[in-house]
């Protein structure tokens, strides 16, 4: 590995004045889990890393009137096991706990999982399907931007240089909101995902579908909801038939946006399986089914 320098911001105007230090090319360091790997690259990723993960409000997970805010520094075993995320946002406790092994969910952060945006990160469907905000500062001050716009391919945001990724944050879903995240892998631990599925929905008095989101991740160039699938549950009863409805259309919406691949022949199946089945954890069975 190539020599580089190492600093520790113990703000966020520090960290922003380091990172934006004339003359040198500096990366952000939180949990490391990512960007090691990229040190090792030739050229290496940056000349210095500047430490973030001491800058107390990116630790913090807090709730202001209906949105909840994360700080980007906050390791994923802290915002799998915190009682706001649990009670507002199954779907990303459970998205952070199926991230690697326990030490990886203890050094790797939240904002770390989305600044490198690699296409199987596991919290980025459950971000998206939450409609969830990033808020990023620069010099030139803050700017917030939706995680599905911010992310922008595999490994491509629009973090500026210089930019730093400093907090993510959602509105609550409504009362009698259910959520479910699914990921199929290799093997059972320590796996990068193939499919992941994320998704949310609420049933109104009637017992119909009032509200819907449908987030699959390692299927698509760029991680969105899949709105066509979500329109064609809206107001209906829920139910198996339903379910394998919007389970083909999820499939054929994945070869529209990614086109047909190698990987299609088993994909398309196996997003039809864990779509059905999410759809049925988070509106349940329906009758007869």
């Amino acid at each position: 590995m190539e020599r580089f320098g190492y600093v520790r911001a113990s703000s966020i105007p520090q960290a922003i004045a380091l990172l934006n230090e004339p003359g040198i090319n500096s990366r952000p360091l939180a949990g490391g889990t990512d960007l090691l790997l990229l040190l090792r690259t030739d050229p290496p990723a940056c000349d210095r890393v500047v430490d973030i993960s001491q800058i107390p409000e990116m630790q913090r997970i807090y709730q202001d009137g209906e949105r909840v805010v994360i700080g980007a520094s906050a390791p994923f075993s802290k915002v799998m096991a915190h009682p706001i995320i649990l009670h507002t946002a199954a779907v990303l406790a459970q998205a952070c706990r199926k991230v690697g092994a326990t030490q990886i969910r203890n050094m790797g952060t939240l904002g770390g999982n989305v600044a490198n945006a690699a296409a199987c990160a596991d919290s980025l469907p459950a971000l998206v399907c939450l409609d969830a905000t990033a808020r990023l500062l620069t010099p030139q001050g803050e700017q917030d931007y939706a995680v599905s716009e911010l992310v922008r391919g595999p490994n491509r945001t629009i973090i500026p240089t210089g930019g730093l990724l400093v907090s993510l944050s959602y509105v609550a879903p409504l009362p009698g909101s259910q959520s479910i995240f699914l990921k199929l892998s290799r093997r059972n631990a320590m796996a990068i995902s193939r499919l992941t599925v994320a998704a949310l929905g609420r049933l109104d008095a009637q017992g119909r579908i009032a509200e819907a989101r449908l987030v699959p991740g390692s299927a698509t160039p760029q991680i969105c909801r899949f709105k066509k699938v979500e329109d064609s549950l809206m107001g209906h009863t829920p139910g198996r038939e339903l379910y394998q409805v919007a389970a083909r259309l999820t499939a054929e919406e994945m070869t529209r946006l990614a086109g047909r691949r190698w990987s299609s022949e088993f994909k398309e199946p196996a997003l039809m399986a864990m779509t059905a089945r999410a759809l049925a954890l988070v509106f349940g069975t329906g009758e007869g089914a």
